[in-house]
């Protein structure tokens, strides 16, 4: 049976689920980009390059196991009950409409073709233009060729945010925004019927696609198990109070956590999730933008009596409370940048959103030469990519990786 399990931030990275750009890339504009959650439009063929260096940074050199998301559904959508769970759930008349009977000739249309021409489309997107001709001519006509029948999920990049791993088990994320939602339906179909995943030993603590979760919304940036039962989570602009108390519930009586230590942020595109602003290097070793960091109201959650969660707020700094919570002496943090324009530049630039492949090893986009200056000042072995196109969608290596298996520290 395969092993599964994120036990710390910033232990030795096994294994990882990532995407790389695709067909949703091409499919941004300067006319629909913000709709779908991106600054700007990206040069694909170089994300693409960008992303391989990225992937063959981990494998090659540190021998982690690499998962890509596209891959993953190929065999997912090979399977005819994994195909139809999909299906099931993204063809829906709420999705597609009913005009000209365009649900069930898209159905049967789309049940027929090849594995990887399928989630080319799910990822993708799909147009009226690339219809057959002779597939719901009424609904081409009536919308138009470019009206898209399924949005592109350009977002899947993010990989970190629709599921999150924690200690022996996974969430199932109900995300903010709209364009992202269909995103975890991908992560819940890869869990349930991957060959890899189908049958593993680790459990679902919270979330499910085919339940409406109301306010209760979360995303996995904003989550970070940091060990010993201790779990961070951001209360940003996407993580919200209701699912944190909901799932620090699940994850105290399921024994998987003693812990939860939230973090209320100012609701801004600058504190999306927790780790647009504080990332662990290694073992006592965060960086941080200040202007937010500074800002932070920690909220300790425990359990309580009869699966009643005992809410305190912390009358400390995040830096204080993080610190008292994992039992350090210390807790180092690095600013972002130098001076006040270098911090909010190298912020915007992902500056503080670096993965930790093992203690005191990160990667690091190469255009934020201050931020990585510091870090390597303070000990940190510093692996840059390539961030010029990456980082146009506002996410840096933490953000792009979903960790499945890390060591505890």
């Amino acid at each position: 049976m395969r092993e599964f399990g994120v036990y710390s931030e910033i232990g030795k990275l096994r294994k990882v689920i990532v995407h790389r750009p695709g067909l949703e890339m091409r499919r941004l504009t300067p006319s629909n980009c913000k709709d779908l959650l991106f600054d700007d439009v990206i040069w694909t063929h170089k994300a693409q390059q960008d992303h391989d260096f990225f992937v063959n940074l981990m494998r090659d050199e540190f021998e982690i196991e690499v998962m890509r998301v596209h891959e993953l559904l190929e065999e997912v959508v090979s399977d005819s009950e994994g195909r139809a769970y999909i299906l099931d759930r993204k063809l829906t008349p709420y999705d597609v409409g009913v005009g000209g009977a365009l649900k069930f000739e898209l159905r049967a249309w789309m049940d027929a073709m090849d594995s990887a021409t399928l989630v080319d489309h799910l990822i993708g997107g799909l147009t009226m233009s690339e219809l057959p001709d002779d597939l719901c001519p009424i609904s081409q006509k009536a919308y138009g060729a470019n009206e898209f029948i399924l949005p592109p999920l350009p977002n899947q990049l993010f990989t970190r945010d629709s599921s999150s791993w924690i200690y022996g088990g996974v969430t199932v994320n109900p995300m903010f925004w709209t364009p992202r939602r269909k995103e975890t339906l991908h992560l819940s179909a890869i869990y349930k019927y991957h060959p890899a995943f189908k049958g593993g030993d680790f459990k679902i603590w919270w979330g499910d696609p085919d339940v409406d979760y109301g306010n209760a919304m979360i995303e996995g940036g904003d989550v970070m198990p940091v060990g010993d039962g201790v779990v961070l989570i951001g209360m940003g602009e996407r993580t919200t109070y209701q699912a944190v108390s909901l799932l620090a519930q699940q994850l105290f009586k399921d024994e998987a956590a003693t812990h939860v230590l939230a973090a209320r942020m100012p609701r801004d595109r600058a504190s999306m999730h927790l780790d647009t602003v504080f990332t662990f290097c290694d073992r006592d070793l965060v960086t941080i933008y200040e202007q937010v960091v500074d800002r932070i109201h920690p909220i300790s959650y425990r359990p309580g009596k009869n699966d009643s969660l005992d809410v305190r707020v912390e009358n400390k700094g995040w830096l204080d409370a993080v610190q008292d919570a994992m039992g350090l002496k210390k807790l180092r943090a690095i600013s972002t940048g130098g001076n006040d324009f270098d911090r909010e530049r190298e912020q915007w630039d992902d500056g503080n959103n670096v993965v930790a492949l093992e203690p005191g090893v990160v990667v690091a986009y190469d255009r934020n030469e201050w931020t990585n200056a510091k870090l390597q000042a303070a000990g940190v072995r510093v692996l840059t990519i390539p961030g010029s196109e990456l980082g146009r969608g506002r996410g840096g290596g933490h953000c792009m990786t979903c960790p499945v298996l890390r060591d505890p520290i």
